[in-house]
């Protein structure tokens, strides 16, 4: 257990140990909530604007989809931006194509 002061203006300082298990950094947001065993602090980690869709429920589903998929060994490995190319190329359905009557 750690054990901290409180200060002037109500500020505390938690110990290096709780901000780093915590991943805590300065500015970061606490809730505040009494209850009956004490109080307890929650850290809030805001999202920048930018990075919100990745956050976004249905992004989320689809990485732990892809998580499973490379755990499972559905996946491949490309070594340069070219064989990826090229291996899509071949899996793609033919364009322009014309039926002829």
């Amino acid at each position: 257990m750690a054990r901290t002061t409180l200060r002037a203006k109500g500020q505390i300082t938690l110990p290096e140990e709780i901000r780093s298990s915590a991943r805590l950094e300065e500015g970061d947001l606490l809730d505040a909530e009494l209850t009956e065993d004490g109080i307890l602090l929650r850290p809030q980690k805001v999202i920048d604007a930018t990075q919100a869709w990745f956050w976004s429920p249905e992004w989320q589903a689809g990485e732990r989809e892809a998580d499973l998929d490379r755990a499972a060994g559905r996946s491949e490995r490309f070594e340069s931006a070219e064989e990826f190319l090229d291996a899509l190329s071949a899996r793609a359905k033919p364009s322009g194509t014309a039926a002829t009557s």
